[in-house]
């Protein structure tokens, strides 16, 4: 399924603010950074990364301060897309 213009405009804006990492990067820095799994429900059931947890993309901005309140924790999210 293609991307509507307005959302991949959207995806390259947030990419300007948001830093990737690559798997050797993360592996490295596991020790320091909160991971979390952003993935639907029935995915994050299916299978997830090693101590990550969940906070579903459809609700991440309501639970992330109830789920991480420390604003200087260093987080890592996941998703199936990238």
């Amino acid at each position: 399924m293609a991307h509507s213009t307005e959302f991949v405009a959207l995806c390259e804006d947030a990419r300007t603010r948001v830093a990737e990492m690559q798997l050797d990067e993360l592996i490295a820095r596991r020790d320091v950074l909160l991971l979390i799994d952003v993935r639907e429900d029935r995915e994050w059931e299916a299978g997830a990364m090693p101590d990550a947890i969940h906070i579903g993309r459809g609700v991440l901005e309501r639970d992330m301060i109830a789920q991480v309140p420390d604003k200087t924790t260093e987080v890592v999210l996941y998703c199936g897309g990238g």
